[in-house]
């Protein structure tokens, strides 16, 4: 029986991230002393870790059929590999930095200065957007120690919280890209390693669409369920079941977790009592 190739980071937060995702779709994973290969026990998947920045080209050559990787490295690489879809965990974002006492008014700030990046193609076609002629000085690592000692005028990283560039007295004024973990695939996959994955995004859909719901339960006066109905961005309609007291319902629905505080208000305004909030484990759509 075919077996489905995920490469994936061999170490750090991103690879412990995919490895918790293939848990929640139920795919048993054994991979005891950090081994450079495992095979699932109920899935047909075999993992393969990887540098990162290896993923990319093992995906386009067919050594992996698909991988989990950050969207900077797609972009950055340019491989002949499909993005499949965005996973929604490990976010950060390529943005460019300049020293903090420095006076910033705008992109054409760059012109003419140098800048030092492990991302010199993503930089290269934004200045060319941008119509803006400066040096890209490419380095790997430690990006952010570039102006500190003479290397180059700004710096263009990876930023999570921006903690390290406070610490190296940057400061950051643009934002070029928007990254997150995204499943790619070779362009090639045979019909069986097609289906193998058809299977394991249906069961990633499933975990991704719980993480970003909320099952809720409420109690509500009759008289507003119409208004209250209303309010709820349920998957189709909610579940609406008569309570014992006279002139209540109990309704059932899912909210969406970027909505939910703005409905919660909106239902508390209608009457409605005793909101109960759950997680959920698996949605199926």
């Amino acid at each position: 029986m075919s077996k489905l190739k995920l490469a994936l980071q061999k170490s750090g937060r991103l690879s412990e991230k995919s490895l918790k995702l293939l848990e929640e779709c139920g795919i048993k994973i054994s991979n005891g002393n950090r081994k450079l290969k495992a095979v699932s026990s109920n899935f047909p998947l075999e993992i393969l870790f990887l540098r990162d920045d290896d993923i990319p080209q093992y995906v386009e050559q067919g050594v992996a059929d698909i991988g989990i990787l950050g969207l900077n490295e797609v972009l950055e690489q340019k491989k002949q590999i499909r993005t499949i879809q965005k996973l929604g965990f490990a976010q950060c974002r390529l943005s460019l930095a300049i020293p903090k006492e420095e006076n910033y008014d705008g992109i054409q700030y760059f012109e003419g200065k140098k800048i030092a990046t492990s991302y010199p193609e993503i930089l290269s076609n934004y200045f060319q957007e941008k119509n803006i002629n400066a040096q890209i000085e490419k380095i790997g690592g430690s990006v952010e120690i570039a102006p500190g000692i003479g290397l180059s005028d700004a710096i263009f990283d990876i930023i999570s919280t921006g903690s390290t560039l406070l610490t190296n007295g940057l400061k950051e004024v643009e934002t070029v890209v928007e990254s997150e973990a995204v499943l790619v695939s070779n362009s090639n996959l045979s019909e069986d390693k097609k289906d193998i994955l058809k299977k394991l995004l249906f069961r990633i859909n499933a975990v991704k669409e719980a993480s970003e719901s909320k099952y809720i339960l409420l109690n509500a006066p009759n008289e507003n369920l119409e208004k209250i109905i209303n309010i709820l961005p349920g998957m189709k309609s909610p579940t609406i079941l008569p309570l014992a007291e006279s002139g209540w319902s109990s309704i059932h629905s899912v909210i969406k977790e970027d909505q939910f505080w703005e409905v919660i208000e909106k239902l508390k305004n209608e009457g409605a009592q005793g909101i109960l909030v759950l997680e959920i484990e698996k949605m199926i759509l």
